[in-house]
């Protein structure tokens, strides 16, 4: 009880299951943190949980070092603790009360049942001696007949042996008569050891040979129920299985029960050749791949598969584990069905490898992914039948070129694609033309042209896709993992085709052949800003969109984007130059035969603008208009605030008559053509077919230059009157009017027009020159 109080201090717990926790503390030495307690003195009196604890000392020690106060409050505690002892006891008597009368109740009646168990032990071991006793006494009284019952147990043994043995070749017969052959099998195997053995004996002899007769004929029934074309495959490896048990060569069964196999699977065969036949694909009334692949698998591959296990089971197995093992029979059965399988098979591939031939649709093709698919897994479980054999190989390679070659289809759906969408492009150019609307819509053209060849780009991708889906077997393979991935889709199919786009459209600026000769100008500016769009943005929009559906974490070696981006812009390049050659030899030929078909000599007094250089300037308005739908407007220099007026400067009468008067002066003291010369050492070179920038500004420059330059050459190659000098003023101070303003530095106009003006002068047999301001009224009445 004191110990119980020692665990319960102050404020006693009124709940039993926490009062009891305190006890087990105390008892396993434990304070309330779970740590030990720190025990005193055990043979101190004052302890009042110690075992000598004495009341008197205790009591007179508080007396002597309390005060008052706190002997007052040392008793309401005493009192508090012996409350709280007095109703814990009380919880732990009710609580398990009944646990004591249950206990009690159970050592009550164990002792009961142990008492019975007693009883009933004593009259076991009573009956145990008696069953010894009997026991002793009847081997005791057949001690004397027991070998005498042993030697009548064996010769009755030998008498049931014998008479099955005289009863043998009737009930071979009946076995026969009832085609009962595995029973008679089993029978002659059973005697066939004991025949041999007492053949020597005349009795058993005729047994043997009667036997051997009727074996004879079985074996030959059973040869010809084998050679049955009609026959199951369970008969057939029946037929087999008994043969086999009656001796029958190993190596002619083998080829015999091949070459009935043989005719069902080329039957098999023959139905696929005829649903594979020309007429059948020609007219489309073909099975569909998925249903090909399927009535494949399930006749040939299935049979074929069946038709190996039996020929396992009964030559390689059975015969691995019989006598014939040591003469290498299964190793011989086992290399002549892997030569008719091989023989088979590779007829089969062929008929399966041009059924995918036939397969020419660019569209959907989860028919096709699921019938090699299908194909794949079936030559899989053939691979576990068969495993020396390397069908599953061959057959994978067969998957492996059907996706190669659907990669080769969509690569050239794609390029078919791309060129019908130019000749749409190209008639709606024409059609432009006709109307009168050369480049209203080109902006539009160009939009139209990207967005269906992203368009196609994604639906052949999603199709593709499904090559690598999660849920086909073969997607998993290391082919389809690596290469098929980043060689097929991406190298063979993404940038194949984006290197096509490029090379079709360096094409179209070769000038000798059809494309180049007959491509529309509007074509070759559309071309080039759509390889344009590709260097700058959708190349790298594509690839990094085939990346994420099929590289992963493929490490395999590609094309870096940086190479087709370059790629892209020298096409672009390329197109835009010879955009610029093409416009500025129109023009330059409207030039040429304008200056080759008029005699300059007799030409009269000029009163107005000749009508080719109103063309000229129409024809560069238009493809300001038509290149500013495409490109940025590019950065021109900037412009004197007379930029229109500056040709009087150039072709003011004072200048030309200083100019020009050395070639009419017989004073004069230089030659006009050493001035012009030295005068050029100074200027700056003009390249006329200089690089072309990708802006509008760039371009009509490169085609003012080439055609202001062609009218140069003109000009030298011809001699001029004094009226057809006049012409050519006018003329050129009417292009001095509108063309510089499209340039990007008007100093070159003022330079090649001075120079045609100039070289006309020099040309000329009588230079007067017109005055500058009939030269403007000409021009603006014109």
């Amino acid at each position: 009880m004191a110990t119980l109080g020692s665990t319960d201090a102050v404020g006693a717990d009124p709940i039993p299951k926490r009062r009891v926790h305190g006890m087990l503390k105390l008892y396993y030495g434990l304070n309330e943190e779970g740590k030990p307690e720190e025990k005193g003195d055990p043979l101190d009196p004052c302890d009042i949980d110690g075992a000598h604890f004495e009341p008197e000392v205790y009591l007179n020690k508080l007396r002597k070092e309390c005060t008052l106060a706190e002997l007052m409050d040392q008793e309401t505690n005493m009192v508090k603790h012996i409350r709280s002892l007095d109703s814990d006891m009380q919880t732990l008597v009710y609580e398990n009360y009944n646990k004591f009368i249950s206990a009690t109740d159970t050592i009550r009646k164990m002792k009961n049942d142990f008492k019975k168990m007693e009883d009933e032990m004593d009259c076991l071991a009573a009956n145990m001696t008696a069953i010894t006793e009997f026991s002793a006494r009847i081997s005791s009284t057949l001690q004397d007949q027991h070998q005498q019952i042993t030697k009548l147990s064996g010769v009755h043994m030998l008498l049931r042996k014998l008479q099955f043995l005289f009863e043998l070749p009737a009930r071979l017969n009946k076995c026969i008569e009832l085609e009962a052959y595995v029973q008679a099998v089993s029978y002659y195997g059973k005697a066939r050891s004991v025949l041999h053995q007492y053949q020597h004996m005349p009795s058993f002899q005729g047994i043997q040979n009667d036997c051997q007769s009727i074996m004879a004929q079985l074996a030959q029934r059973l040869r010809e129920k084998f050679q049955d074309g009609g026959s199951s495959a369970k008969d057939l490896s029946e037929c087999v299985e008994l043969l086999l048990k009656l001796d029958e060569p190993a190596e002619e069964l083998c080829d015999k029960f091949l070459s009935h196999a043989k005719s069902r699977l080329e039957e098999d065969l023959a139905g696929l050749e005829a649903d594979l036949g020309v007429s059948n694909v020609a007219l489309g009334t073909s099975s569909d791949i998925l249903e090909f692949i399927d009535r494949g698998c399930n006749d040939f591959v299935g049979n074929l598969c069946l038709l190996i296990a039996s020929y396992q089971d009964l030559f390689v197995n059975r015969l691995q584990d019989g006598a014939l093992a040591s003469k290498n029979i299964p190793q011989m059965a086992n290399a002549k069905l892997l030569a008719f399988v091989n023989n088979l098979v590779d007829r089969y591939f062929s008929l399966v490898e041009c059924r995918i031939q036939a397969e020419k649709g660019v569209g959907d093709n989860s028919l096709l992914v699921r019938a090699l698919d299908r194909f794949h897994r079936r030559l899989q479980a053939l691979s576990k039948l068969l495993p020396g054999s390397n069908v599953p190989s061959k057959g994978t390679e067969i998957v492996v070129r059907a996706a190669r070659e659907r990669i080769r289809q969509y690569l050239a759906a794609l390029q078919s694609f791309y060129m019908d969408s130019l000749t749409d492009v190209r008639q709606s150019l024409a059609a432009q033309r006709l109307s009168g609307k050369d480049s209203a819509n080109l902006a539009e053209l160009l939009s139209t042209l990207s967005a269906s060849i992203l368009n196609q780009i994604k639906s052949v991708l999603a199709y593709v896709h499904l090559f690598t889906a999660k849920d086909i077997n073969f997607s998993n393979k290391p082919y389809f993992k690596g290469e098929f991935c980043s060689q097929g889709v991406r190298e063979g199919l993404i940038v194949g085709f984006i290197k096509y786009i490029c090379q079709s459209s360096r094409q179209f600026c070769e000038s000798s052949g059809d494309k180049g000769g007959s491509t529309p100008p509007a074509l070759l500016l559309l071309l080039s800003r759509l390889c344009l769009d590709y260097e700058t943005s959708t190349i790298s929009y594509i690839l990094t969109l085939t990346d994420e559906q099929f590289l992963g974490q493929d490490q395999t070696p590609v094309t870096p984007v940086t190479a087709l981006c370059s790629e892209a812009r020298e096409a672009a390049q390329k197109l835009l130059n010879h955009y610029v050659k093409v416009q500025g030899l129109i023009i330059s030929q409207m030039l040429r035969k304008s200056v080759e078909t008029r005699d300059w000599i007799n030409t009269i007094e000029p009163r107005n603008v000749r009508a080719v250089m109103k063309r000229v300037v129409e024809d560069t308005t238009s493809i300001d208009v038509q290149v500013g739908l495409l490109f940025e407007e590019g950065v021109r220099k900037a412009h004197s605030s007379d930029s229109s007026k500056r040709t009087f400067s150039v072709y003011s009468s004072s200048r030309q008559q200083a100019r020009y008067a050395p070639s009419y002066t017989p004073s004069a003291p230089m030659d006009t053509n050493l001035l012009s010369n030295i005068q050029k050492l100074f200027s700056e070179r003009i390249d006329i077919f200089s690089p072309v920038e990708f802006n509008k500004v760039s371009v009509l420059t490169g085609i003012i230059k080439i055609s202001l330059k062609t009218f140069l050459e003109c000009v030298r190659l011809r001699t001029f009157g004094r009226y057809g000098l006049q012409q050519i003023q006018v003329d050129c101070y009417y292009l001095q009017l509108y063309l510089w303003r499209f340039v990007s530095d008007e100093n070159l106009v003022h330079f090649l027009l001075d120079e045609i003006v100039g070289s006309s002068a020099h040309r000329c047999l009588d230079p007067s020159p017109m005055e500058q301001s009939v030269i403007e009224v000409i021009c603006e009445r014109g």
